[in-house]
């Protein structure tokens, strides 16, 4: 498969009558951790498709979950991509990154060997352990309209 020139980030959620809780994944490869992060595939249809097949293979969330496109958008330079200019050329200098949110069913995950582990954290610790700022901020608007009732 051909990597698209975008970046996708899921968020999963749960909530369980007042309670909700962010999941955040420790990276084998850099111990960090982040939600849910891949490139786009050529052969995926739209974005949100990328998204639905990235949380499938790293997490083992089912495509049919309630996903939904946030606001939060982010610019990742090219050169933190292996490749980048035998990929998408010297022209390519940013890659942008579209976040998700998706509501899950369970709290039970199937990692990919992209991570060791997972947490299902509140707002706040999860705020504190994540990494890179698009992450937080994407959390901080996830939890945002959940706060306002915008979200079920």
């Amino acid at each position: 498969m051909a990597r698209a020139k975008y970046q996708v980030l899921v968020l999963p959620y749960y909530m369980e009558e007042s309670k909700i809780r962010y999941c955040v994944f420790r990276r084998s490869d850099m111990d960090i951790w982040q939600f849910i992060a891949g490139g786009g595939e050529d052969e995926d249809s739209s974005v949100i498709e990328s998204a639905k097949r990235e949380a499938f293979e790293e997490a083992g969330i089912p495509v049919n979950c309630d996903y939904l496109q946030l606001d939060t958008c982010c610019s990742i330079p090219a050169n933190c991509f292996k490749n980048a200019e035998a990929i998408w050329g010297k022209e390519c200098f940013v890659v942008p990154e579209y976040a998700f949110a998706v509501k899950v069913k369970s709290m039970s995950l199937v990692l990919s060997r992209e991570h060791t582990e997972y947490e299902w954290l509140d707002y706040e610790s999860a705020q504190a352990l994540l990494k890179y700022d698009s992450n937080k901020t994407a959390v901080w608007e996830l939890n945002r309209r959940i706060e306002l009732g915008m979200l079920k």
